[in-house]
C-alpha cells in the first residue's frame, strides 16, 4: 500500500469505504453503492475515482474491458495520515492539547481512560527498552 499523503476530501473518503469494504469494485458498481448511500450521479462517483486515481489511493485495472478499481493505500494508513495533519495543522502537533481539548467538551468513561492510561504505560515501557 502506497504510503504518500493522499489529502482525502470527506467525498473522496465516502467512496474509499466502499472500495475498502469490498474490492476490486468496477465503476458501475461503485457508482450504484455510492448512489444508493448519497444520492449521487454516475458523473460524480466517477469524478472522485479519477481524483483518487491521480491521487494514487486508488488503482483502476482494466480487466476484460471493464475497468476494476481497488485501494493502494489502506484505511489505517489513510486514517493515520489525516490524524497526523489535524494534529500539526490545528494543535501543532501537539498530543496532550488535542487530548485536553477533546475532553473538556466530552467526558471519558472509566473503561476509556483506563484504555489512556494502559496505551500511554505500553508507549513508556516502549521507550525504556
Amino acid at each position: 500500500m502506497s504510503s504518500q499523503n493522499a489529502n482525502l476530501t470527506a467525498a473522496e473518503w465516502d467512496v474509499m469505504e466502499c472500495l475498502w469494504e469490498r474490492a476490486p469494485l468496477s465503476g458501475r458498481e461503485v457508482t450504484e453503492k455510492m448512489h444508493a448511500k448519497c444520492g449521487w450521479s454516475r458523473s460524480t462517483t466517477l469524478t472522485l475515482l479519477s481524483r483518487l486515481e491521480a491521487k494514487g489511493a486508488v488503482l483502476g485495472d482494466a480487466e476484460k474491458g471493464k475497468k476494476a478499481f481497488r485501494p493502494l493505500i489502506s484505511r489505517e494508513d489513510a486514517a493515520l495520515q489525516e490524524t497526523e495533519d489535524f494534529l500539526g495543522r490545528v494543535y501543532k502537533g501537539s498530543v496532550r492539547l488535542m487530548v485536553s481539548a477533546m475532553t473538556q467538551k466530552q467526558s471519558l468513561s472509566q473503561k476509556e481512560i483506563d484504555e489512556l492510561y494502559a496505551l500511554l504505560k505500553g508507549l513508556e515501557v516502549d521507550k525504556d527498552a
